[in-house]
C-alpha cells in the first residue's frame, strides 16, 4: 500500500498560480488571523496572494513551490528561494543558502508529520543545490513554529521587520547549516 502523502513541485502555470493564491491566502489566514487585526490581515493577503503575483513567483528561476497532497487534496506547501541573502553579513564572504520563505499546513493536518515532510524535502532541495545553509524568518510570537524549526536544528542569527498591513512585527531569522 502506498503512503497517501505526495510532495510535488508546482507547475509554472496560471492554473497552479490560481491554486497557490487561494491556498496561500487560506493557510496564512488560518495561521495568523486569531492574533492579528482583520484589516491588517486583509491588506497583507490582498497584496501577497493574488494569482498574478503567484504566477510571477512561480516563473522566477530561483523559486520552487513544493505542494503537499494528502488523498489528492493539496493541504500544505512550501515556497523556497534558492538564492537567498536573508541574514547574510555584508562584511563576510557570502554563502550559498536556500530560504524557506513560506511553509504552511492546513489546520486539520497540523501534527500529522506533513510539515516535517515538507521541511525534509526543503533541506533535500538545499543539498541538491549545494547550499551551505537553510534560512527562514519566523514571527517571534509563533511559538509552535519556532519549536518546530528548533527540532530541525535551526538557530537564531538575527531579526528583521515584517510588515503586516499597518503593523510592523518582528521576525526572527533562523539558520541551519548543512
Amino acid at each position: 500500500m502506498s503512503h497517501p502523502l505526495r510532495i510535488s513541485v508546482a507547475k509554472r502555470t496560471p492554473a497552479a498560480a490560481a491554486q497557490l493564491a487561494e491556498l496561500g491566502r487560506q493557510l496564512f489566514h488560518e495561521t495568523y488571523a486569531a492574533q492579528n487585526d482583520a484589516a491588517d490581515m486583509a491588506a497583507y493577503e490582498a497584496a501577497t496572494f493574488g494569482p498574478g503575483l503567484q504566477l510571477t513567483e512561480l516563473q522566477h528561476t530561483d523559486t520552487v513551490f513544493l505542494l503537499a497532497q494528502m488523498v489528492q487534496e493539496v493541504v500544505g506547501y512550501a515556497k523556497l528561494n534558492t538564492r537567498s541573502s536573508l541574514g547574510l553579513d555584508p562584511t563576510k564572504t557570502p554563502e550559498k543558502r536556500l530560504e524557506v520563505e513560506r511553509l504552511y499546513v492546513a489546520e486539520d493536518w497540523i501534527g500529522t508529520g506533513l510539515g516535517a515532510a515538507l521541511m525534509r524535502r526543503a533541506i533535500e532541495e538545499a543539498r541538491q543545490q549545494q547550499c551551505r545553509a537553510v534560512v527562514l524568518g519566523v514571527w517571534e510570537k509563533n511559538e509552535r513554529a519556532r519549536e518546530f524549526y528548533q527540532r530541525f536544528g535551526f538557530r537564531p542569527i538575527g531579526q528583521q521587520a515584517f510588515q503586516l498591513g499597518s503593523e510592523t512585527q518582528t521576525d526572527l531569522i533562523l539558520r541551519k547549516g548543512l
